[in-house]
Formats: structure tokens, sequence, C-alpha cells
């Protein structure tokens, strides 16, 4: 009996749907996958997952902090692959196929960043004990998949991940760069993209250098001269700027829906010419300076025995706090050179109890610990030579590690390097990585130290062009050496992973400086990674 056209078409449908439904994952490897940071444990099964355009994102009924993630998973791809997921809540999503975004308890021991992935040819399963553990997470789904995630418009497929299981939390609970917006003013979107920068690598705090003497960038109402007239400079002589206190919370809020926090600095008491220039009862002799639009430092003060001074730090203090929700306020404290030591440990001691009772606690450059300072400090170690940092360590106050000579972004790569400075010597890819936080100084042990923060100082930088190729590729490794375990940290080993970054950079137009260091290479779906 002959069959009908209906059902030769129902037929071919049908072997279709069975090679469809048969069909072999393609062969992965896993621990040939670029990461950065490095994962704490990784274990490869060989085979891949396929995200299609059919892939549903798994979440628990009722979650809005999962749901948030899972949004931001779907921003992340949807550009790339052209894919609109399907946010799909159940009562347990942990064994459908698909993506699976879940918050479970007994993860609680990998801390509140750890996570958890597992991914076989079915399923995606991301657990976490919180929220921040899954954001982390999904910064390593986004590099497992192919590079060309990072392009702008639609790529075609596959979009093949490596199996296997990934175990993963931080060995350090501060993780962060530091920009100066005052040398040269960046404005609202160029902050968030240095923002983005460092989520994609894991890293979890900004500190903002808001305040120098070139300009005072962040507005305080109680004093509003403070903007209207130190806000309009920067080096060189250009116009500057400044946030207004709603922008200010417009990043404040970006950073912490990428679970990074925001330092805010204040700079004192010295690197305040810029406030000196806006009232002139914060000098000595009452007399208002100059603006100042050059690169020297040491050479302004305020009046630290004048009671109009603590009332004006006070009020900064006040409407500063108010607006960020994390523990720290950075006081500076450094290269006052005009302050006699005397004036300059009353003035950090009154600082750092007014700081307190608006309910933050002190952070500063590790100068400030020729005061007496509270457990509770930061001290933040920069100079050459570390006698401050061990000052801060016999008073049991903990170190945020940024050795100028390892950790300075703005140092230059060698001596033809277009932009930097080279104070602290040369700085090239290899050396920014080539170290440990508790090996880098005798006497600072790891039960000593906070973290890690890179610094970058904006003397010859104005643009994003200009930052990209101070921090790349240099900003992955203080991502590395922050996050993963030292032993597992090898400069022969980790140039190639850096190597293979080079796509994702390019196709996110980042102006990164190609070190003759690194291995610079194309990745792609090629027969290395099967």
């Amino acid at each position: 009996m002959e069959m009908t056209k209906l059902q030769h078409l129902m037929f071919a449908l049908l072997i279709g749907l069975v090679f469809t439904s048969c069909k072999e994952p393609v062969p992965m490897d896993l621990a040939k996958e670029n990461l950065i940071p490095k994962p704490v444990k990784l274990e490869a099964t060989g085979s891949s997952f396929e995200w299609t355009k059919n892939t549903q994102i798994h979440i628990q009924k009722g979650n809005e902090e999962t749901k948030k993630i899972a949004n931001h998973l779907i921003e992340m791809i949807q550009p790339a692959t052209g894919f609109q997921p399907k946010i799909k809540e159940l009562k347990t999503p942990l064994g459908s196929r698909g993506i699976s975004l879940i918050l479970d308890e007994k993860y609680k021991n990998l801390g509140k960043e750890g996570y958890h992935l597992m991914i076989d040819a079915r399923k995606i399963s991301l657990q976490a004990f919180t929220a921040e553990g899954l954001f982390r997470g999904i910064q390593t789904l986004r590099q497992l998949l192919p590079a060309k995630i990072e392009a702008k418009e639609t790529q075609e497929g596959p979009w093949l991940i490596a199996s296997g299981t990934i175990e993963d939390h931080p060995q350090y609970g501060y993780r962060g760069a530091m920009l100066d917006v005052v040398r040269h003013f960046f404005d609202v979107d160029e902050v968030k993209q240095y923002i983005d920068y460092l989520a994609a690598y894991k890293m979890n705090v900004l500190h903002l250098h808001l305040t120098d003497d070139q300009g005072w960038r962040i507005e305080i109402k109680s004093w509003p001269k403070l903007t209207e007239i130190g806000g309009k400079t920067e080096v060189g002589g250009g116009e500057g700027g400044f946030y207004t206190q709603e922008q200010y919370k417009e990043i404040v809020q970006y950073a912490a829906d990428r679970f990074i926090t925001i330092v805010p600095e204040i700079d004192m008491p010295g690197h305040t010419n810029a406030a000196l220039v806006s009232y002139a009862e914060l000098n000595a002799d009452g007399k208002a300076r100059k603006p100042y639009t050059g690169t020297k430092v040491g050479f302004s003060t305020l009046a630290t025995n004048k009671e109009i001074t603590y009332q004006f730090i006070d009020d900064v203090i006040r409407e500063l706090a108010a607006l960020t929700p994390g523990e720290y306020i950075h006081i500076g404290g450094d290269e006052s050179h005009v302050t006699k030591k005397k004036d300059y440990i009353k003035f950090v001691e009154r600082v750092q109890k007014i700081v307190e009772a608006h309910d933050k606690k002190v952070m500063g450059w590790a100068d400030i610990a020729a005061a007496k300072l509270n457990e509770t400090a930061v001290a933040q170690f920069w100079q050459t030579k570390p006698t401050n940092a061990l000052k801060a360590v016999e008073q049991n106050v903990k170190i945020l590690m940024s050795p100028a000579t390892r950790a300075y972004m703005d140092m230059q790569y060698d001596s033809i390097s277009p932009l930097g400075l080279h104070w602290a010597g040369y700085l090239e890819v290899d050396k920014a990585y080539n170290w440990t936080l508790e090996g880098n100084v005798e006497g600072i042990d790891k039960e000593d130290i906070l973290g890690i923060e890179a610094p970058l100082w904006a003397e010859t930088i104005e643009t994003m062009d200009d930052i990209e190729y101070l921090i790349f590729p240099r900003l992955l490794g203080y991502a590395e050496l922050g996050w993963s375990p030292d032993q597992n940290n090898s400069w022969d080993e980790y140039k190639v992973r850096l190597g293979k970054q080079k796509t994702r950079f390019e196709l996110q137009d980042i102006n990164y400086y190609q070190s003759k260091l690194v291995p610079w290479t194309d990745e792609k779906m090629d027969e290395e990674k099967k």
C-alpha cells in the first residue's frame, strides 16, 4: 500500500526527530578552557552542553534574587547569540534540562562568593549559598562560552560549553581596583564601563579617588563651592567635572547590581588644594589658594588646628556616608608633607572618630599608621618601603596590598610606553602577576592582609582608550592573585591563558597592551579544546 504525501512528511519528521534526539554531544576538555581567575577545583568529563534558542533558565519559584541573576545572564548572552531564553520558575529546578540557578545552604562552606558549577550534555547546574556566588559563577559561564559571545552583533553558533564540575571560591574577600577621577575626570558611563571590567573577572570593590589638589568630584550640598569652584579644574587645565549626589547614587547602585562595593576617598589633610581654593577658611592663613592643574604633590594641607576644618570634614563624611552603603570611607592621608607630624597624628585620630560617628570604618593610605588606629581600620600599603604598613600591623590593623612596584596600573610597561609614569619602576605584565600578597613584605603575613587593590592614577590618561591600555591585561592578573590559591599560580601557565583572551578583548574593542611576553593567539573552537 502506497504512503500518502502527508504520511511521507510525517515519517521524515519522525526520522529527523530521532536523529536530532540521538545527536551525540561534541567532545570537549574543560581543563583546556582559558578561565581567569583560575578556579580552585576543576574536573573535566570530556563532553559538552549546547546552548540553543530553546534552552530555558530554571530558577526556584519566588526567588527574586535568583531572577535578577538569570536576567543578567540573558543580557550577557543575548547580543551575540540572538537568543531570548525563557525563565521558568520551578519548585525543584535541579533535575531539569537547560540551565538551573539555585541557592542552597549546603554550599555555605564556599562562602558568600563561592559557587558549584556542574555541566553535562543535558543540563547546567549553577549552585551557590548566596546570589553573589551565583553572579560570580555566571562570569565563569561567560568565559566557557566561545569567545564570540563578546560580540555586539549576532554570531553563528554552535554555542558549546565543555562539561565537567567546577567548585570555586576566592582566596581573599577584598579584590579591587581604584580609579582616580580627579587628575582627569571620567563621567558616569565611563565609570560604569570600568565597573563592568571588574565584574567580568570576579573583582568586588571599586575605590573612587574623588578629591585631590586638581579637583573636587563629589557634590556636598552643605559646602556647594567645592564643586562650583573646586570641580572646574583638572590636570592640564581642562574643564574638570563632578558627580551630583544622584549620579553618585547611580554609580553605587550599578556597582551593587554587580556585587561590587564602592569605597569613596576624600584625601586629606594633604592633596586638598581644590578644597582650599573653594573655601578660604580651610587655610591656616584664611586666604583662598589658586587652582592647581599640575602633577606635583605634597604642597597642600588643611588647617589642622581650626575647628571649622573638622566641621567641614564632619559635613562631608556625613553626606558621603549617607550615600554609601559600603562599610569603608577612605580618608587618604598620603604625602601630607607640609603638615607637621604632631598635627598630622592629631588630625588622623580625630577624623577617625568622625568617620566612626557616621557608622563607617576608616581606610587610608598606610601613612595613617603614624597615628593610633582602631583595629577596625585598614591601611593601604603603597610605598616602595613598607615602614608605615608594618606600623599598622603592629596595631593589629589589616593591610590592603597595593604595592606601587607591583600593583600600580599607571606605571609604564616599559620606557617607550606612551602612557603612565615610572617613579616606582616599569611594570611589565609578568612582574604585575608574578608575586604573592603574603610574600611581598617580610613581617606582613596572610592573616594581616585584607586583600588586593590595583590603583589607576590619572595624571597621563584622559579617555577610556587610555584607561584600557593601562589596565588591560594587568587587571586580569590582579583578579587572579586575589581569587586563586597561590599554589595554583604560575606565570608560564597563566600567560598562555592570558594570550587566549585576545579574541575577547578585540570583540569588545578593548585597547589592550600587546605585551611581547604574552603569546597572543585567537581563541577558536578547534581541536585544542577537544
